[in-house]
């Protein structure tokens, strides 16, 4: 379990200052945070989508709550140093007791959103925008509800895929305006798009590149070179394991036993390894032998 003093947020803020842009991958649970930081990730991305698809086996149009990603969150947090940003979709309602939540729960920042409360995926065609004094009002709650200024309010907009980019621009000034430390700026479809984004505000842009979506898969370097702060992959590994377990599944069913798997399966030895199984083994035992 982790006991780090220092802030999430405060942490948060020395990963953007010593890695530019900072890329920042998507964990949907514990194990897979210990896997991005055994990878060399500084930051970590808890998507709303990963709780809806991989906790409750939902799709991503608001169906989950907030409890539900507080759950989450407390599961990666507990167990991982690496500063955890959690995408709060429209802050469940309550943008000020999400932040005060997530904020106790051990989040480095939190995402909020200007699409209605019954939002969709930011790839997704027919978004609803609220007004942009709504999201100011969410944005402003949120701000009021976080207890320390380093905890970052990340203000989304959907903007440029209905009303384009200069629109957006607008909203995300507009956003910052309210209290926003950081614009994300969703589905954006072109690296001059970011360039003109960055030069507009004067705070810290998120880029989304997220996988068979309307963003190319713009390389890091290219982004952080147009002024992006944060590169933000957010599921790419939980499609790759799907997609690793349903091939697997369907193997063992047609074949009745795993040994053609064992060469794609992680081994035990490696599982035990990135668990420090052994240190927690070894607590057991001299726990029972004390009680001897």
């Amino acid at each position: 379990m982790t006991e780090n003093k220092i802030p999430a947020g405060q942490r948060l803020q020395h990963a953007m200052q010593q890695e530019s842009p900072l890329a920042v991958v998507g964990a949907i649970n514990a194990f897979n945070a210990l896997l991005a930081q055994q990878a060399g990730f500084n930051a970590l991305y808890l998507s709303g989508a990963g709780v809806a698809n991989a906790s409750f086996g939902l799709p991503d149009l608001g169906l989950t709550t907030l409890d539900n990603v507080l759950e989450d969150t407390w599961r990666i947090t507990s167990i991982s140093e690496a500063p955890l940003i959690v995408d709060a979709d429209t802050g469940f309602a309550d943008p000020a007791h999400a932040a005060k939540s997530l904020v106790t729960a051990g989040a480095a920042a939190m995402q909020i959103e200007d699409q209605v409360e019954d939002k969709r995926c930011g790839h997704r065609p027919n978004k609803v925008l609220v007004s942009i004094d709504e999201m100011q009002q969410r944005v402003k709650a949120a701000v009021a509800g976080r207890s320390y200024d380093e905890f970052a309010i990340i203000a989304r907009t959907d903007a440029y895929a209905g009303e384009g980019l200069e629109a957006a621009i607008d909203r995300a000034k507009a956003y910052i305006e309210a209290g926003a430390d950081m614009v994300f700026a969703e589905a954006l479809t072109d690296i001059d798009e970011y360039r003109a984004f960055a030069k507009a505000i004067n705070k810290p842009l998120v880029a989304n590149i997220t996988e068979f979506g309307k963003t190319p898969l713009f390389n890091k370097g290219a982004l952080g070179a147009a002024g992006v702060a944060i590169v933000l992959y957010p599921l790419t590994a939980f499609r790759a394991m799907s997609k690793a377990a349903l091939e697997t599944y369907t193997a063992l069913r047609k074949l009745g036993n795993q040994d053609s798997l064992l060469p794609t399966m992680q081994t035990r030895d490696e599982l035990y390894e990135i668990l420090d199984y052994h240190k927690y083994e070894r607590e057991v035992d001299e726990k029972l032998s004390k009680n001897d």
